[in-house]
């Protein structure tokens, strides 16, 4: 069965879309450190980034970059009007210390009770990875998880229970993947919105987790 699938970038847009005007974002490595390219007209967002920047702004211009502005990533990025570099310490006490509103992270899978494994697999040829994930979901409040919906192989990435080490218990708020969106309840993943030209089975069967309407 054919599926609809966003691009990266269209994913990164669609985040963008729910990150309220005035808040304060973690973006981790990887697919979520697009998503400060697409602010929403009229909305002011003030993204973080782990290695000291509070105010990244989207990715330079071609030839414009600047060797030593780059996000966690290693991504060359530019500071947005009044953006303030500070050490590793100070960012971490922010992550940890309730002062981020949202963390968009990505992840290898998510669990229907909000599980997340987002840093080893069980794959000795990819070290383990944690970063400053474990951080993030234990001191911002929403957890916003941007992957795809299924690996390579096509196997689910949804999961009734997580099978690589966990991130953190219970954390995840809402899953934006290629294929929908998805809130995390008491009562396991509940559909946001598919995307247009997907059907609900289709989702569904790529899926191991349950979704709810």
């Amino acid at each position: 069965m054919t599926l609809t699938a966003l691009d990266d970038a269209q994913l990164a847009a669609r985040v963008a879309q729910d990150i309220p005007d005035g808040s304060y974002v973690n973006l981790g490595i990887g697919k979520p450190t697009h998503v400060s390219g697409y602010v929403p007209e009229g909305r002011e967002v003030i993204y973080h980034s782990e290695n000291g920047i509070l105010g990244v702004g989207p990715s330079p211009a071609p030839g414009c970059e600047d060797p030593e502005l780059i996000d966690a990533s290693k991504r060359y990025v530019t500071a947005a009007p009044g953006a303030a570099y500070f050490e590793h310490c100070d960012s971490f006490a922010m992550m940890r210390g309730g002062h981020i509103d949202i963390a968009v992270l990505g992840a290898y899978q998510v669990a229907e009770n909000g599980d997340l494994a987002n840093w080893a697999t069980l794959d000795e040829t990819y070290p383990p990875a944690v970063g400053g994930a474990m951080d993030l979901v234990v001191g911002v409040p929403k957890i916003f998880v941007m992957m795809r919906h299924v690996n390579r192989d096509g196997s689910p990435k949804l999961l009734k229970q997580c099978t690589y080490p966990l991130t953190g218990l219970g954390v995840v708020s809402r899953v934006y993947t290629d294929l929908a969106v998805l809130d995390v309840t008491p009562e396991g993943f509940r559909l946001v919105e598919l995307t247009p030209g997907n059907s609900l089975d289709a989702v569904q069967a790529v899926t191991e987790a349950r979704i709810l309407t």
